[in-house]
């Protein structure tokens, strides 16, 4: 087993690297504080990208999944519009049974965008758990 060097605390798992602050000297203890406050940015930043890139990999199943959706529903939804379309040149003219069907389409079109523009708009792409511990990091320096 290894000693710790003189000066140091044998407490914790870094104690070996921290000086016992009795002995040290002002530039030590600035030091070390500039030391843990560079390790906790790091760490913070991690953070950051640890949650962000969970994010990214969720969106991208959840995308995957909806893309294969939504072509199975394009191909319902496209031998429904022939057999409407079908339906409706039975008793009238087929031109103007394929004006119906495609004026249809466009209204579900415009509802879908609009709904669609106005989920976007509610998107928040900030990592909130990181955002809310770098608030504290201010507190916790001056001792709060």
């Amino acid at each position: 087993m290894t000693q710790p060097p003189p000066g140091a605390t044998a407490t914790g798992p870094s104690a070996s690297t921290r000086p016992d602050v009795a002995d040290a000297s002002v530039g030590e203890l600035i030091g070390v504080v500039a030391r843990d406050l560079s390790t906790l940015m790091r760490q913070e930043l991690a953070l950051a990208k640890a949650e962000v890139k969970q994010e990214v990999v969720k969106s991208g199943k959840a995308a995957g999944s909806l893309g294969g959706a939504g072509f199975a529903g394009y191909m319902v939804l496209l031998f429904l519009s022939l057999a409407l379309w079908s339906a409706l040149a039975n008793v009238m003219h087929p031109g103007r049974s394929a004006l119906i069907v495609a004026g249809l389409w466009a209204i579900v079109g415009v509802v879908l965008y609009a709904t669609g523009r106005k989920q976007l708009r509610r998107v928040q792409p900030t990592p909130e758990r990181t955002v809310e511990t770098l608030k504290e990091v201010p507190d916790a320096l001056r001792g709060r």
